[in-house]
């Protein structure tokens, strides 16, 4: 049996993308961007959050133009975020400044401020809701309606400044003062990943990883390869604020600062308990800490994202998820997506000249 290399040409490939366009279309129904926007926010978070870009009308765009998609949508953004130019760097983003939507503790029931509950699917029945077959814009307007009216709460909430649970465990001294660091933080995308990473570009690389891989390596870690059970100390969701300097002025003073809009956030301080080892034998238990954060709310992500922060500053050596080669150059979804894609590639040169290897072999074996 003969190989013969498949040839094709740019007829092909203007081919391959009409019949791409037609796939889309072939339905003869057409889902509005804005549509997208409005009804699939928990592929727009995530597709914001991987893509690097906080933008839920491009981020809607993207996942039209990849039929949902979510590796092709992330791709997507990515390449556009690429060509815009860098203008500012924000001030530094206080999180404690949150306008709450959700906030939860595992680690405390009467939390100052109180659980928040939020939107969730967590106290929700996991069951087909058939009835959103008949949903009609006429009933929604109703619901919507009756609920703004009850809502004790008209527009943007009230809430903000709520002291973090962590710090009730620094005044405690079950855990230690973090000295804080005011060093520039590496920019990962504008310079290279080397290791060992600094820990801004862990954070940094967590915080775009591919959501799946982020929580298969975190749910790995405590589930046996990292030998870890944490506990969410607080779990945050909500907007905080966004300030840039003064772009006339070189002080970087706080009070001339510009407001420039506020951003959707999911912050997860996970708590991990350590046996401190005293003098005579004696023993103490602390706490350390692991941060996550992502774009919208994101929760599972974040919670994995502390995990491997974790894992990555002090998790027990020797375990994969304590690598942070392995997991920084396994969880980015345009990385790994066009790595694995490139096997579709032609690799007629390569596999013919395997082909020959194992012909000439058998050949000598045979004494021809």
């Amino acid at each position: 049996m003969g190989y013969v290399a498949v040839k094709g040409g740019l007829a092909a490939i203007e081919a391959s993308i009409q019949r791409l366009r037609y796939e889309r279309l072939k339905g003869r129904k057409v889902i509005e961007v804005e549509t997208i926007k409005n009804t699939l926010r928990g592929l727009i978070n995530r597709i914001m959050s991987e893509g690097s870009l906080y933008s839920r009308d491009l981020a809607a765009l993207a996942i039209k133009q990849g039929e949902g998609n979510p590796e092709e949508a992330t791709f997507l953004l990515r390449a556009y975020r690429s060509t815009l130019p860098r203008k500012y760097y924000s001030r530094v983003v206080l999180t404690k400044f949150m306008r709450f939507e959700r906030r939860i503790s595992a680690a405390f029931k009467d939390i100052p401020g109180g659980q928040i509950l939020g939107a969730t699917y967590d106290y929700t029945h996991r069951l087909l809701d058939f009835s959103l077959y008949e949903e009609k814009p006429a009933d929604i307007e109703k619901w919507l309606e009756e609920f703004e009216n009850n809502c004790p709460y008209q527009g943007e909430s009230p809430l903000s400044s709520l002291p973090k649970v962590v710090d009730y465990l620094r005044k405690e001294g079950l855990m230690a003062k973090i000295k804080e660091d005011d060093t520039e933080p590496l920019d990962v995308t504008r310079k290279s990943l080397e290791f060992p990473a600094d820990r801004s570009e862990r954070l940094q690389t967590l915080t775009r990883g591919e959501t799946g891989a982020v929580t298969a390596l975190g749910y790995a870690a405590i589930r046996g390869y990292g030998i870890l059970h944490p506990t969410v100390g607080e779990l945050r969701v909500g907007c905080v604020p966004v300030f840039i300097d003064y772009p006339l002025d070189d002080s970087k003073s706080e009070e001339e600062a510009l407001y420039i809009g506020e951003i959707q956030v999911t912050e997860v301080e996970t708590l991990f308990p350590h046996i401190r080892e005293k003098e005579y034998g004696a023993q103490d238990l602390e706490f350390f800490l692991g941060y996550g954060l992502c774009f919208g709310q994101n929760e599972t992500k974040a919670i994995a994202m502390s995990v491997l922060d974790y894992c990555l500053e002090k998790g027990p050596a020797g375990t994969p998820v304590s690598d942070e080669e392995f997991v920084l150059m396994h969880i980015d979804s345009v990385e790994a997506t066009g790595f694995v894609s490139h096997l579709k590639l032609p690799h007629y040169v390569t596999f013919q000249s395997k082909l020959d290897r194992v012909r000439k072999t058998r050949k000598g074996e045979k004494g021809e």
